[in-house]
């Protein structure tokens, strides 16, 4: 464990022993306040909030973790479930022992924010969906440019997601998900460097995780609030997803983010950390 400050608020980033699958996975902790876990998405580890950690933590603890397949958090399984991945979510507020949280879920990430809300609607106190869909099993993860960058073609379903090559799929996706010029480029050097620590199964195994899962049906089951935000300029979830997605959970919140893309919160981060605190802090 090591501590530092990020914002004048105190930061602990801890590996346990146990951060295998069905264990707690590597978890960071910032700032004070109500519980805010933050469930990244498809390859992204904890550090990719960068951008959201010092402003949220102002008001919130923080608590930002590594998914299955991802840097720390390595996966024994091959295969695993979105179920799975919201099970890690609830043994690391079990090892926290934190009953209920806000929990905000970024596109893969956001599948299980829903499972996590659905199975577990105790430990939920508000909840904020982005740039995310709701799964129905069969139905394929992202846009048909991004199916492209994968080398998969529109009849493909998540089943049959599993890159061949990690170094040529990052930068591809990366490209898609960015709508600026300089976000993209940028980060496309860097997706190079980033895939080099990753491992490709558990990028794949993270790909198929939502293969059976369902929770399109479910979404009225959620009780707690929920915000649900996208850019209208997504190229890699459609912004339709949020509609439907908004349109199913009682009592939700749309907001559509002119312009924004796939990583409006890299892009558009202070529109975007404003819109989640204002959600927060309502009543």
């Amino acid at each position: 464990m090591y501590e530092l400050s990020v914002q004048g608020k105190a930061m602990r980033n801890v590996s346990p022993q146990s951060s295998q699958v069905g264990g707690v996975p590597c978890y960071a902790i910032h700032g004070h306040g109500q519980p805010l876990v933050l469930i990244m998405g498809l390859g992204g580890s904890k550090e990719a909030w960068l951008l959201q950690v010092p402003a949220l933590g102002r008001h919130y603890q923080v608590i930002t973790f590594d998914n299955r397949g991802v840097d720390s958090t390595r996966a024994e399984a091959h295969e695993f479930t979105i179920e799975d991945m919201a099970a890690d979510a609830i043994a690391l507020l079990d090892h926290l022992g934190i009953e209920s949280a806000h929990i905000l879920g970024y596109s893969l990430g956001g599948l299980v924010a829903q499972e996590l809300a659905i199975r577990h609607p105790s430990r939920v106190r508000k909840l904020v969906l982005a740039s995310t869909l709701a799964a129905s099993g069969e139905s394929r993860l992202v846009t048909e440019g991004a199916l492209a960058a994968l080398g998969l073609d529109a009849s493909s379903t998540a089943q049959g997601m599993s890159p061949g090559s990690l170094e040529k799929v990052m930068p591809a996706l990366v490209s898609l998900a960015f709508n600026r010029w300089g976000f993209r480029t940028l980060t496309r050097l860097l997706a190079g460097t980033y895939s080099r620590r990753l491992r490709l199964d558990g990028l794949a195994a993270q790909l198929r995780a939502p293969a059976g899962a369902n929770t399109l049906e479910r979404l009225e089951s959620i009780g707690a609030k929920t915000l649900v935000i996208t850019g209208t300029r997504d190229r890699v979830v459609d912004p339709s997803a949020s509609h439907t997605l908004a349109a199913r959970i009682p009592h939700a919140k749309l907001v559509l983010v002119e312009g924004g893309s796939h990583a409006f919160s890299i892009e558009m981060s202070r529109r975007f950390n404003r819109e989640v605190l204002d959600f927060l802090r309502q009543d």
